[in-house]
């Protein structure tokens, strides 16, 4: 089976026969971004406010289910069994968290609703109770969006030619290494990308997710940019009273370590979708947006697939088509893909080994002279 539980058809032949590994084609495609649009049936660009809003309900629901369990039963276990019990909600409401996550994200591209304020109040609301800045976030995706693989421009896992590689990397090109690197990722790299621009574009100065006046955001962003922080500073508040009220023990337990779950995954999902032996990158001699929106590979997370929203297994449909809702984008995926051929790539190697893979052989990138394609990069895995 395929991502998302799809079986195999005769139009996804070059996907079971090609290995996941082989170099996606860097030359320019031979069709068009309105062609490919033209394949798409017009009903998936269509955003349905209340199916959109279902999928909000029915996220919150699990959601408020879990936590009612939680607050309501662990206590009457017997001491040994909370050992399991408090995991296994940790679990689930990580994962239904990052679900509500994907649906402000997609709030970010317009692609909720026909109504531009519709959008940006649901973003806004569900991005600051996980703490993330949504007119930030928006802004600097958005960007990410305009120049994925862009070695100049792109603003996130921006991979470092062999030159910028810190000196420090090279010792930790090891098992023990590649461990410590990917857990502080995991569980710090979404706060210090939003906070110091960790892994993200190189800037002339500080840039902050926070800063209404940083080198990231253009004059007429910065008040959306301070709407963002006051949503922090909200929800920052209430998180106060609460443990105020309740304890810090208490917040944690229902609500900080389901937190770090959803930053992890966010940081995993993001880095699997740009980092892969098969992507090339491009400097500006090369570089196109067409081009740049294929450097991307779909995944399989089992049924993670469903409960993400798709946004693992349809994510080249999703930089082709930002605007397109989720509920859309498998239709569409299925479409495309005749299409692109050799361009699209899909990897369905467990995710556990992709991570380690990725993080062993995706060290840094260097032209391919030997080719002839010097504004072509590719990962490169030894030093």
């Amino acid at each position: 089976m395929g991502a998302g539980g799809r079986m195999p058809d005769p139009s996804n032949m070059n996907e079971e026969k090609e290995s996941p590994l082989q170099r996606v084609p860097c030359e320019k495609p031979p069709f068009t971004l309105s062609q490919i649009k033209k394949a798409v049936p017009p009903h998936c660009f269509q955003r349905s406010i209340l199916r959109s809003f279902s999928y909000v309900v029915y996220d919150l629901c699990l959601a408020f289910l879990f936590y009612y369990i939680a607050t309501s039963y662990f206590h009457l276990l017997p001491y040994s069994l909370s050992y399991i019990a408090w995991p296994v909600y940790w679990v689930l409401q990580g994962c239904i968290l990052t679900g509500v996550w994907v649906i402000a994200h997609e709030c970010g591209h317009h692609a909720f609703s026909d109504y531009q304020w519709v959008d940006d109040t649901v973003g806004l609301i569900l991005h600051s109770a996980l703490l993330v800045p949504y007119f930030s976030w928006k802004y600097s995706h958005r960007r990410h969006h305009s120049n994925t693989g862009s070695m100049e421009r792109d603003e996130v896992f921006v991979p470092k030619p062999k030159s910028r590689v810190s000196w420090y990397s090279r010792y930790l090109n090891n098992p023990p290494g590649r461990v410590v690197s990917l857990a502080v990722t995991l569980t710090l790299g979404w706060p210090l990308y939003l906070a110091f621009n960790v892994s993200g574009r190189r800037y002339d100065r500080f840039a902050c997710h926070f800063d209404p006046h940083g080198p990231i955001y253009s004059d007429r962003e910065r008040l959306q940019i301070y709407i963002s922080d006051a949503g922090i500073f909200a929800a920052t508040y209430v998180l106060y009273n609460i443990a105020a009220t309740k304890g810090l023990a208490w917040l944690v337990c229902i609500y900080g370590v389901p937190l770090l779950i959803v930053n992890g995954f966010l940081v995993l999902i993001t880095y699997l979708q740009h980092t892969h032996p098969a992507l090339p990158h491009y400097d500006s001699s090369e570089w196109d947006w067409l081009r740049g929106a294929l450097a991307t590979v779909d995944r399989d997370y089992w049924v993670l697939n469903k409960v993400f929203h798709n946004i693992t297994d349809t994510h080249v449909a999703h930089h082709l088509f930002s605007t397109m809702p989720h509920y859309h984008a498998m239709e569409a995926t299925k479409v495309i893909k005749p299409i692109l051929g050799k361009y699209y790539r899909f990897d369905g190697t467990p995710v556990y080994k992709a991570m380690w893979r990725e993080a062993k052989e995706c060290l840094y990138v260097e032209p391919d002279e030997d080719a002839g394609s010097k504004g072509v990069f590719w990962y490169r895995d030894k030093f």
